[in-house]
């Protein structure tokens, strides 16, 4: 790892997830397409210059290998050349130990991006061994947090990773109750869309948490006032949103299980 010169990198499967991050990363500059391999069970479309087969190729161990595959197909990978690489995975449910059996001997590091990746205002989760160069690697994709315990990255998965999905109910949700209200159906929608996507924006650099700015934007006796007292309503909201992730952490606990089998 750390070779001189300019960051290689090799993928195993790339798929949404991966695409998305591979884009990103060239676009960034921090990889350039000739510098990558991607290994599939059949070609995809993939930026130009992006070479792809279906074994690793026969050249020098990149810095990187990723591994971005469904997990229940870990145990198809091609074997694994010889060389001083870290292993990235952003494979859901399968922990570090599992990979440290697959891979031995390399610097593993557990990844949880979420689609806005694909922007650079995505969130990318990470776990295990900090390999130099991997905070550079993921700093384009967006916010970069590593997890301390394991055992945690279930949380983080259904927080962070599943997260954009149930936003995006939202949002859909938004814009139906708008047109419940007799806005046309695609004027409600990209009101609901512009809505979140600017409040997240301000969340964001605010100096108060998003309570406080839900607070802020609800003077008293107000109409934002009488909305947030039906999503308050007995916490209904709180313990929606609870029992949502709660789903979503049990379902990585049981692929992690599948995948120790």
């Amino acid at each position: 790892m750390s070779k001189p010169g300019p960051l290689r990198l090799w993928l195993v499967g790339c798929g949404n997830m991966g695409g998305a991050m591979l884009r990103q990363w060239i676009a960034s500059g921090v990889v350039a397409p000739e510098n990558v391999f991607v290994v599939n069970r059949r070609n995809r479309e993939l930026p130009e210059g992006v070479r792809q087969g279906r074994t690793f190729p026969a050249e020098p161990a990149p810095d990187f290998i990723q591994l971005g595959m469904k997990p229940q197909q870990l145990d198809e990978i091609p074997a694994p050349p010889p060389g001083d690489y870290g292993l990235i995975s952003i494979l859901a449910g399968v922990d570090v130990a599992t990979l440290a059996a697959r891979f031995p001997g390399h610097a593993i590091v557990r990844a949880m991006p979420n689609l806005p990746v694909a922007l650079g205002k995505g969130v990318v989760a990470l776990h295990g061994t900090r390999a130099p160069g991997v905070d550079a690697l993921m700093a384009p994709l967006g916010l970069v947090e590593w997890i301390a315990e394991e055992s945690l990255f279930d949380a983080v998965t259904a927080l962070s990773g599943c997260g954009p999905g149930f936003v995006y109910r939202f949002i859909d949700a938004l814009a139906e109750a708008g047109a419940a209200l007799g806005l046309p159906a695609d004027q409600a929608q990209r009101l609901a869309i512009a809505t979140v996507e600017g409040s997240g924006l301000l969340a964001a650099q605010a100096d108060a948490s998003p309570s406080v700015l839900a607070d802020r934007v609800a003077s008293p006796g107000g109409s934002t006032r009488q909305g947030l007292n039906v999503l308050d309503r007995d916490d209904a909201l709180k313990a929606l949103l609870r029992e949502t992730l709660a789903a979503s952490a049990r379902r990585n606990a049981e692929m992690a299980a599948e995948a120790r089998r």
